[in-house]
């Protein structure tokens, strides 16, 4: 039930009062017992919000049909295993500490959706503050981040907790503490509500984001790809000269240098504006999932690799391994997989300034976004949503840039093979999109940037200290032991 506070669903209220029960049961003495808890609760959680991984796999049901359901038992078991280790931990804190049950189980459930977001190259895939990404109190992530934002969620349900644990005996005790946290929070939500996006500024660089809606199964098709190619060259060509034309992820089949008659089509379809566009591209016999800056002679200014790869999708550990039993990796067509770029990076667009350009995943990566080598005028991502189906992970992927935006004070140019390709200003607010399966372009005014909220300049330092003052502290205020291990 937590899960349905993500998008598309957005029952953000739910959410908080599913997470008030869970607070409001007595935490299992017994750490296996707490740890099984944690582990079933994530196991639900996951697997209501992941369903969407099946997706790839049924691109092409033949061939990788009978891994989708191994890829989402193992994801959801994977992921419920850090809030079955979280709820293990507390209960062996709390049997130990002065400090009340459920602060503890705050700080070791926050812990643990931080640990989830980097391990094994991370996942911060429906985290438990992501369930206000749709709702006003999203703003509040310029502060303190998606991460500050669980903390408070969790802290929040521990004290609702609090009032259902005391009961009908405890009356009034027990509204304050279950009515006064939602009321807050409802009061709360016009002053953080930014309200509409203003008028675009005249003199604003114009963007034009191509979103030209072909299957993933028709993306390597031969009969397919000349279709396609002119629905993106047409839709380019649309009248109204832009400063900058934004393709989706992987919009071309062929290899970045075995294309120069193609990318000429492509400049001049743009009409001499620079053309953003995500490409695969071979150097060396590594193979790399790309964003190239085609300028107006169909030269490429310059380019990108994607650094932060999906396991999996885009390559496979002990690939060469592992290909002998025909797994590797659903989205790379080229090799053994895709070889990963050297890092966080911006690219000059000309005209408009630097960008910093994003791939598909990596723009889930709070932490990683926040660590671009200087300050980008916008946010670039470019994706294929094509492979996470049209019901669930589109529209959650969608909201993890709206709050990544949020986060740094920036605007957002969002180009999606499917959608939801979107104009995102640097508070949020969506100034215009275009929804799954509709071929089409934007052409928008690019918002302005802000100065550096305060989590561009602090990132997740803040939210890790309060975790780890928090747990020393649990940890110095021990109870006495009796020698039957019976806390006194």
């Amino acid at each position: 039930m937590i899960a349905l506070g993500q998008v598309p669903w957005g029952m953000a209220w739910l959410a908080l009062a599913m997470l008030a029960v869970v607070f409001a049961l007595p935490l299992p003495a017994r750490m296996g017992a707490a740890a099984l808890r944690g582990w079933a609760l994530g196991f639900g959680h996951f697997l209501l919000a992941l369903e969407w991984i099946t997706q790839p796999f049924m691109v092409d049901p033949a061939r990788d049909g009978w891994m989708a359901p191994f890829g989402l038992l193992f994801m959801t078991g994977g992921l419920a295993l850090f809030w079955g280790a979280a709820f293990a931990l507390a209960s062996w804190g709390a049997r130990r500490s002065r400090l009340p049950g459920p602060l503890v189980l705050v700080l070791c459930w926050a812990g643990a959706e931080m640990l989830r977001a980097h391990v094994m190259t991370g996942f911060p895939w429906a985290m438990i503050g992501h369930v206000w990404s749709a709702t006003p109190l999203a703003a509040t992530v310029a502060l303190w981040g998606a991460q500050g934002l669980t903390l408070l969620t969790l802290a929040l349900a521990a004290v609702m907790g609090a009032g259902l644990r005391a009961g009908w005996r405890q009356g009034a005790r027990a509204a304050v503490l279950v009515l006064v946290p939602p009321a807050a929070l409802l009061g709360a939500m016009p002053v953080l509500d930014p309200g509409p996006a203003p008028a675009p500024d005249p003199a604003a660089p114009r963007v034009r984001i191509v979103q030209p809606d072909v299957p993933q199964r028709d993306k390597t098709d031969p009969a397919a790809v000349p279709v396609y190619t002119r629905r993106l060259l047409d839709l380019t060509a649309r009248p109204g000269r832009p400063d900058l034309v934004v393709w989706p992820e992987t919009a071309l089949p062929w290899l970045l240098d075995s294309m120069p008659d193609v990318l000429a089509m492509v400049a001049g379809a743009a009409d001499g504006a620079p053309v953003a566009l995500g490409v695969q591209r071979e150097e060396g016999g590594r193979y790399f999932n790309a964003l190239a800056l085609v300028g107006a002679g169909g030269e490429v200014l310059s380019v990108y690799d994607k650094h932060h790869l999906v396991p999996f999708g885009e390559y496979v550990p002990l690939g060469d391994l592992m290909a002998r039993w025909g797994i590797h990796g659903l989205a790379a067509s080229e090799g053994g997989g895709y070889s990963a770029g050297p890092g966080p990076a911006l690219i000059e667009v000309p005209g408009i300034g630097p960008a910093m350009p994003l791939i598909c995943y990596e723009g889930i990566f709070a932490q990683e976004v926040g660590a671009a080598p200087g300050r980008a005028r916008f946010l670039l991502l470019v994706t294929n949503d094509a492979w996470f189906g049209d019901l669930v992970g589109p529209y959650q992927h969608f909201a993890l840039g709206r709050l990544r935006a949020i986060e740094q004070g920036l605007p957002m140019v969002r180009a999606a093979n499917t959608g939801v390709s979107a104009m995102i200003d640097a508070q949020g607010r969506v100034i215009e999109s275009l929804p799954l399966g509709q071929a089409g372009i934007i052409d928008a005014a690019l918002p302005p940037a802000l100065a550096p909220p305060l989590y561009a300049r602090t990132g997740d330092w803040p939210v890790v200290a309060a975790i780890l003052a928090g747990l020393a502290a649990a940890l110095g205020m021990r109870r006495r032991i009796d020698p039957g291990g019976r806390p006194q």
